[in-house]
């Protein structure tokens, strides 16, 4: 059907596009010149402006996202819950939500690991993580997380982009978009995924939306050498490579004129010249070789269970070294066995899970903050839900998906530590205290970036998008120092 001549403007502009991009007139074009010439809106490291608002104050200034796929078992991790010791195997009337459907009752299933307290803010942390919990006064933890769905694809959509639809550019590429890149070198957007591959939705979770694709975050693989095929060949030359490359965006150059808004071809143009310069400068950020046997070991590099996600938490501090500033590692592959998903086992999954996590983020922890790096770097750990307090099935110890509470935390960049926020009822079955959506979380980490989240817009679709939604979010500041 032909669009209403009403919803158009000389063919061509819809009428709140036309008013937008016209309304300003020429003073509105003078004054984002004037604005642009004082570096008001401050400029990525390609010389490029973004259109973002300007900077505000911010303590951090890059982010790793530790990812815990699957959905990890808040009640059996941070979130301690006496009440339910001794209640094993009890059938109450509690309604949960989850993969199963909507329930009315179910049998408990009490935490599986005892909880200790730790630290001067005698924060309780179970078994599972003996490691972190060393770092407990560095942390605040979030125990009211929510979430708008308690199925993987659209919660980790959710968590990953702030909405459940597809199509909207994820978290990282918000930052890169706001921030600009630090390192002319590096890709300012890096995920890396388990190695047992990547989660459900894939790309989606770390892909630019409608915004142009030079946004979205670069794949460095886990195992072996991060970026394939980065070295030259060795019988061409540095100038003949550069020849080669010339004449190459020449065409393409050339093949974008007529489709200036074709902003795949590009990135693809714009990702060419990163690989050449990523030949110099990327061999050596990724040479965790160089590490001393002491550091390597802080990370777990040294045992076979740990060296996995070790090798990826060093490189993140080796990437933010150098001025990377967005990083995602995912614990947890696509299949359910690979990853938190704990719907049968729940003791062998998060024994398996928990182990090969806790003392490379440990180590991380510990390696930013004697750097000196913690201050300005914000660590975030959780997943995209937790779990019930009750069974899944008849019998066995599994825990559906549970999106009405759950426990997330973050450190460094700004946070104040040895803090909790939030509370789930007695049963851990849903946050009663202090909600916190997921909008409010990427408040926060945008606010610690210095970015202000509700005037960090793009224009899509006639209206100016934002990753907190047009209503906005405010930033949790009982958690900031």
């Amino acid at each position: 059907m032909n669009a209403s001549p009403l919803s158009q403007f000389c063919g061509n502009f819809r009428r709140r596009e036309f008013l937008t991009t016209v309304g300003g007139g020429f003073s509105h074009l003078a004054l984002c010149g004037l604005l642009a010439k004082e570096g008001f809106f401050g400029r990525d490291a390609q010389g490029s402006t973004p259109q973002a608002p300007a900077r505000l104050p911010g303590k951090a200034k890059s982010v790793i996202f530790l990812f815990m796929y699957g959905g990890p078992s808040h009640i059996d991790t941070f979130d301690y819950k006496p009440n339910m010791i001794g209640m094993d195997g009890k059938s109450v009337a509690v309604e949960t939500k989850g993969r199963a459907g909507t329930r009315s009752h179910g049998r408990i299933v009490e935490p599986k690991w005892k909880f200790k307290q730790y630290g001067q803010s005698g924060k309780w942390v179970s078994d599972l993580f003996p490691n972190i919990a060393q770092h407990v006064d560095d942390l605040a933890f979030v125990h009211s997380m929510i979430a708008d769905s308690p199925l993987h694809g659209s919660a980790m959509l959710k968590m990953n982009t702030g909405s459940i639809l597809n199509g909207k550019p994820s978290l990282g590429s918000w930052v890169n978009y706001g921030m600009g890149a630090l390192s002319h070198n590096l890709p300012a957007y890096v995920v890396m995924l388990d190695k047992t591959g990547g989660p459900i939705s894939g790309a989606k979770n770390w892909s630019s939306g409608f915004m142009p694709a030079k946004y979205q975050g670069t794949v460095f693989r886990s195992a072996g050498a991060p970026i394939l095929d980065l070295r030259p060949p060795t019988d061409i030359t540095d100038e003949q490579q550069r020849l080669v490359l010339d004449s190459l965006n020449s065409l393409n150059q050339l093949h974008l004129g007529e489709r200036a808004d074709n902003t795949q071809l590009a990135a693809r143009i714009e990702s060419y010249e990163l690989a050449y310069r990523m030949q110099a400068s990327a061999p050596e950020a990724i040479d965790i070789e160089k590490e001393s046997p002491e550091t390597r070991a802080l990370y777990g590099l040294d045992n076979q269970r740990t060296e996995d996600f070790g090798r990826k938490c060093l490189l993140a501090r080796r990437l933010v070294e150098r001025g990377v500033r967005f990083i995602q590692l995912y614990s947890g592959g696509a299949h359910t066995d690979d990853n938190w998903d704990a719907h049968g086992d729940l003791v062998k999954n998060h024994e398996f899970h928990a182990g090969n996590t806790d003392k490379p983020i440990a180590g991380l922890l510990r390696d930013l903050k004697q750097r000196g790096l913690l201050d300005e770097t914000l660590v975030v750990w959780g997943g995209e839900f937790g779990r019930q307090p009750t069974a899944e099935s008849a019998e066995g110890t599994g825990r559906d998906h549970n999106s009405a509470g759950f426990t997330m935390w973050m450190a460094g960049g700004g946070i104040k530590g040895g803090v909790s926020y939030g509370e789930t009822d007695e049963l851990g079955n849903r946050a009663v205290v202090d909600r916190c959506e997921v909008k409010e979380l990427h408040a926060t980490i945008l606010h610690l970036l210095g970015i202000d989240p509700n005037q960090l817009s793009f224009f899509h679709g006639g209206l100016d998008q934002k990753l907190v939604g047009v209503e906005g979010a405010e930033p949790l500041r009982a958690i900031l120092a």
